[in-house]
Parts: structure tokens; C-alpha cells; sequence
């Protein structure tokens, strides 16, 4: 056991229990805010040796369970948004727990503008011919949906866990994440809310694309359409094997870009699905505590998140049941 005092997450973790896990840094387990199931937060190794920050919380029980990774839009602030996200989400976690699943908030780093669409292919690791076989070189950056593969191939250390039925959702540039390490890896199953899909499109985002003040301005899908690279996009698609369900929003400025994500993904003949809602509040499938501190989901709330926990229930449950 380490002493806390000694540990840089102390400011931020306080005084929880600490224990150390030689393959992947430590685990600080602490209780959440009005959940009795508590948090293990901990750090994963990725590809490049650096390590993203992410929350397990599980049912009671050894398992093994199915699991839900969730995600909110970009990579920041580390550990911070980790532990902010988990407290705020509780809610709505703690019913997927209760449904047997383990929840994982996820974390990773920032986006490297328009360096997706250059690269070729995934990133790996090459022999060292610089400093005679001291090291280990990379063939490229290592990108902010690489973190999301990496958590999840740590998931599937975890004894408890099915590594099988891994699951993801996310909201916003998250969901443009899910597909873009749904092109490279495998999951279960990936609810994508919103989906910011700018890069895995190949959207204009440019001087030229269409802006109201400084904000994009991708409502209508033909103006999606005339602005993104349909070949590119399609070669991206191709690659995709496993199931997706995709949330559009109505009045979202990037509603075209949602629904072309879908259309484009439906015209190669993919696993996907589209649910579509008039509601102000961007991200509205993932259930933010109110002020005082209470889980209250509006009724579209409701109704979406029961869509999606059907969805995962169909894909991570339903073909392992006895």
C-alpha cells in the first residue's frame, strides 16, 4: 500500500485507499456522492507509454459482467473530469449497475486537429535504430481514439469483467471517438450521442464552411453532404464490423452531419440504427444531477435511456443468457 500523502492525486482524491497494481499504476477506490457502489479510479497504459485516467464502478458479485464505457465530449483536465463526471453521472450509473452492468467514465487525451485524416492507418511501434536498440520508437502520434482501444483492452484484464461484451457511449466529439476506434477495434456495442463526426466524414470545418458568429453551421444534411468526402468517409466505414446506435438531436447546428453519419453507414450496409429527439440540451441521453443533488430525467430522458439500455441489453446480454 502506498501512503496517500505521498500520491500527486492526494488534492484531488483525498485521503481514499490506495493499492498497487504493477501493470497499470494504482487504484484509488472512493465512495460517490449518494451511490452506495463506490469508484475505483485508476490510469491505463496506452500504446505510446503515457497513461489516461478512467472510473470502474461494478455491481456486487464476481461476475463476469458486461460493461459500459461512457464518455463526454473532448479529452481534458484529466483526473479532474474523471471524478467530476462520475459524481455527476451517478445517477444514471447507478440504475445501470443495478441492471448488471459495470460503468466505466472514461477519459483520454486531447485532439490533435485535422491529424486523423492524414494518417495511415494505426500507429505502432517501431525498433529502435537511433540509439542502438534502447528504445522504443513510434511510427506515429498516438490520437485521443487510441486511449478509448486501450482502456477498453485493459477492461478485459479485469477478472470480473465479460471480454466480450464490452460496450461504449459517448456524447459529442466522444461519439465522433467511438467511430473512429470502431474503424481500427471491435466492441460489443457503441451508442454514439451526437456524434461530432467532422473528421471521420472528412467535413469542411475551413474558412469556407458555413458559421453563424463563430460556431459551425451543419443542420442541414445536403449542406453536409456538398461539404464532405464521401469516398474517404465510406473507406472509413467499410472498416466498421460491430453494431451502432446513433442519437441526432433536431435543432442541433451538427444534426446533418448526425444523419449522414447514419445514411452513409446504412448505405454500406452496416449494423446501425438512428433514434432522433427535439430536446434543448445537448448530450440530453446522458442524466446530469439537478442542483440539490437529485436524479430527476425529463420524460425524453426516460425514453432514451431505456433505448439505449435495451440496446446494450440486446447486444451484451441477450446472446449470453442461458
Amino acid at each position: 500500500m502506498m501512503n496517500v500523502s505521498s500520491n500527486p492525486w492526494s488534492e484531488v482524491m483525498g485521503n481514499a485507499p490506495v493499492e498497487e497494481l504493477p501493470s497499470h499504476g494504482y487504484v484509488i477506490t472512493k465512495t460517490v456522492t449518494g451511490s452506495e457502489t463506490p469508484a475505483d479510479y485508476t490510469f491505463v497504459f496506452t500504446r505510446d507509454e503515457v497513461y489516461v485516467p478512467i472510473a470502474v464502478r461494478q455491481p456486487k458479485g464476481n461476475g463476469p459482467f458486461p460493461v459500459i464505457t461512457m464518455g463526454w465530449a473532448e479529452g481534458r483536465e484529466g483526473m479532474r473530469k474523471i471524478e467530476a463526471l462520475t459524481d455527476s453521472l451517478a445517477g444514471m450509473q447507478d440504475r445501470m449497475i443495478e441492471r448488471g452492468y459495470v460503468v466505466v467514465t472514461v477519459n483520454y487525451r486531447n485532439e490533435i486537429p485535422h491529424l486523423y485524416q492524414k494518417r495511415r492507418g494505426p500507429a505502432h511501434n517501431l525498433p529502435d535504430n537511433v540509439s542502438g536498440d534502447r528504445r522504443t520508437l513510434k511510427s506515429q502520434p498516438t490520437l485521443d481514439h487510441e486511449d478509448l482501444i486501450a482502456v477498453v483492452k485493459y477492461l478485459k484484464t479485469l477478472p470480473y469483467v465479460d471480454q466480450e461484451a464490452i460496450g461504449t457511449m459517448g456524447v459529442s466529439h466522444s461519439g465522433e471517438m467511438i467511430l473512429k476506434a470502431a474503424e481500427e477495434y471491435d466492441f460489443a456495442a457503441r451508442v454514439c450521442i451526437e456524434p461530432a463526426a467532422h473528421e471521420f466524414l472528412q467535413v469542411n470545418t475551413g474558412a469556407r464552411a458555413p458559421r453563424k458568429n463563430t460556431e459551425i453551421q451543419y443542420n442541414d444534411i445536403e449542406v453536409v453532404r456538398k461539404n464532405a468526402d464521401q469516398e474517404k468517409a465510406m473507406q472509413r466505414i467499410e472498416r466498421i464490423h460491430t453494431p451502432i446506435l446513433i442519437f441526432g438531436r433536431e435543432k442541433d447546428h451538427l444534426q446533418g452531419i448526425f444523419k449522414l453519419t447514419y445514411e452513409w453507414m446504412r448505405q454500406a450496409g452496416k449494423d446501425v440504427s438512428w433514434e432522433n429527439f427535439d430536446h434543448p440540451v445537448h448530450g440530453y441521453v446522458f442524466v446530469f444531477r439537478q442542483p440539490d443533488g437529485s436524479y430527476k430525467p425529463d420524460p425524453i430522458q426516460q425514453e432514451t435511456f431505456e433505448i439505449a439500455m435495451a440496446y446494450f441489453d440486446k447486444h451484451l446480454k441477450s446472446s449470453r443468457q442461458p
